[in-house]
C-alpha cells in the first residue's frame, strides 16, 4: 500500500519566460487548450489531450533550461506531506498557498529529482 493517496490528476510543470507565448506554442504545436492564465500568480494551465493530465507554466525571468516538475494532485496535502516527511523524504521549504487557488509542496526523490504535491483550493475538484 502506498504511503500517501494521490488523486487521478497530474500536472507537468515547466518554468518559462513568457506564459502567454508558451501557451500559444503548446496550442499551435500540440493542440493543448488554455484553461486559464493566473497573472497575479505567474501561472498558466493548459489541458492536454489526456484526461487528468495538464501542463502548468510558471513564469520566471531566468527559467532553468530542461526543467520539468510532475505535480501530483492530492485531496489532503498536509497529511501527505507529514507522512512523506516521517519517511525522511526531503521537501524544499514550506508549503506554498495561493488562497482560493492551490496549495503546493515540492519534494525530492532519492536522486534529487523535484516532484510536487498540489491540493486544489478552488472547491472545483483536484
Amino acid at each position: 500500500m502506498a504511503l500517501v493517496t494521490l488523486d487521478e490528476t497530474i500536472n507537468i510543470s515547466f518554468s518559462v519566460k513568457d506564459r502567454h507565448v508558451s501557451a500559444k506554442w503548446y496550442a499551435d504545436m500540440l493542440g493543448f487548450e488554455t484553461i486559464y492564465h493566473a497573472d497575479e500568480a505567474g501561472w498558466s494551465e493548459l489541458q492536454t489531450n489526456t484526461a487528468g493530465v495538464t501542463i502548468g507554466l510558471g513564469e520566471h525571468t531566468k527559467p532553468a533550461p530542461g526543467n520539468c516538475v510532475p505535480v501530483f494532485g492530492t485531496a489532503d496535502l498536509d497529511s501527505a506531506r507529514q507522512k512523506l516527511e516521517q519517511a525522511d523524504v526531503k521537501f524544499d521549504g514550506e508549503t506554498d498557498v495561493v488562497d482560493g487557488m492551490v496549495k503546493t509542496a515540492t519534494f525530492y526523490d532519492p536522486d534529487g529529482n523535484a516532484l510536487m504535491l498540489a491540493q486544489d483550493l478552488t472547491g472545483g475538484g483536484s
